[in-house]
């Protein structure tokens, strides 16, 4: 049994108690926030111990889940690996690459799990890939949602790009060569609106743009390559793979005529798993405690996303802001 305490119990982290309780093998031992009243709410609605102080959960508990202000995190879960506890940490990792080196160094020292909540990794759209051959060598996504308050401690770039930046480096494996970025911020004091152009040393290129005061929501990456056009639909939680074979792969296959010689077409809708993200997040990571399995999203992972997410921040403030562009982000690219 993995004793696990909540560290913020706020929207999202209302939503991992949830998940953890319908997980066998953990054990919620109490919550904390310093929202005393909201605490005590939730708390007493779920029959939970309530602490007065990080200090005390963590004498009671073998890992935490991390669900508080970016600002936050890297003291929180410092305090956490320094007496040896697992750590579930709530994307970006922290607000700054250096303090989540930092806390690498902590956690390589104590052996203990570091998970990054990085959901989309777990999103039945990603899951639906698995087995496919995947390299890509131009990427296009758009990540567009409706102004949330609760969100706008960081920039866009960290709050929903920084999901598509973590997936792209899933996919190239390559050092990046260049970044050019673009952003505007309308209502909160950072960017609330990017477009960045990333090379790859490989020769791959993404363009990602990400939008927080969009009318309305949307998730989609597309991927091209030399066999295939992907197609990644994170809300609806489906994927589409058009491969062009020279051969005829199945009986639904499209003959294209190209004179001198014939190519086919084949148009497959997957989906994967139609599973909860979160609660299968919290199962990998119970699995990387007691079976001394990898993270699914490593520490590092969550690193080089954010380190990525910095790197468009600079280029934002030094190639300046956007004019005109609201014009354009909420067309639907399809």
């Amino acid at each position: 049994m993995v004793k696990i305490g909540i560290v913020g119990v706020g929207h999202l982290g209302k939503i991992h108690l949830r998940c953890i309780r319908e997980i066998s093998g953990y054990h919620i031992a109490g919550i904390v926030d310093l929202d005393e009243e909201m605490a005590r709410k939730v708390a007493a609605e779920n029959h939970l111990p309530l602490f007065s102080s990080l200090d005390a959960l963590l004498q009671e508990v073998d890992a935490v889940s991390i669900v508080t202000p970016t600002t936050t995190h890297y003291e929180l879960a410092h305090r956490a690996i320094e007496q040896g506890k697992h750590v579930f940490i709530e994307k970006p990792v922290t607000d700054t690459s250096e303090k989540a080196l930092r806390l690498n160094e902590s956690a390589a020292r104590h052996g203990v799990k570091v998970q990054v909540g990085h959901v989309e990794r777990f999103n039945p759209a990603l899951l639906a890939l698995q087995g496919e051959i995947i390299n890509p060598a131009f990427v296009e996504v758009h990540r567009l949602a409706n102004y949330n308050p609760r969100s706008n401690d960081v920039s866009v770039i960290q709050d929903l790009m920084i999901h598509d930046l973590d997936i792209l480096l899933h996919f190239i494996d390559s050092p990046i060569r260049d970044v050019r970025a673009n952003g505007l911020s309308i209502i909160s004091p950072t960017e609330d609106i990017c477009n960045a152009r990333i090379e790859f040393e490989n020769g791959a290129v993404a363009n990602v743009t990400a939008s927080r005061i969009s009318v309305k929501n949307m998730r989609k990456m597309r991927l091209f390559q030399s066999n295939a056009y992907i197609s990644l639909d994170f809300l609806e939680k489906r994927s589409q793979v058009i491969r062009i074979d020279d051969e005829k792969m199945g009986e639904e296959a499209l003959k294209l005529d190209l004179g001198d010689r014939e190519k086919f077409i084949t148009i497959s809708n997957i989906e994967g798993p139609q599973t909860n993200a979160i609660k299968q997040e919290f199962e990998s990571f119970y699995q990387s405690i007691t079976k001394g399995t990898p993270e699914v999203v490593t520490l590092r992972d969550g690193i080089r996303a954010l380190e990525l997410a910095e790197q468009i921040e600079r280029a934002v403030s030094t190639q300046g802001k956007l004019t005109g562009f609201l014009k354009s982000v909420d067309q639907d690219p399809s």
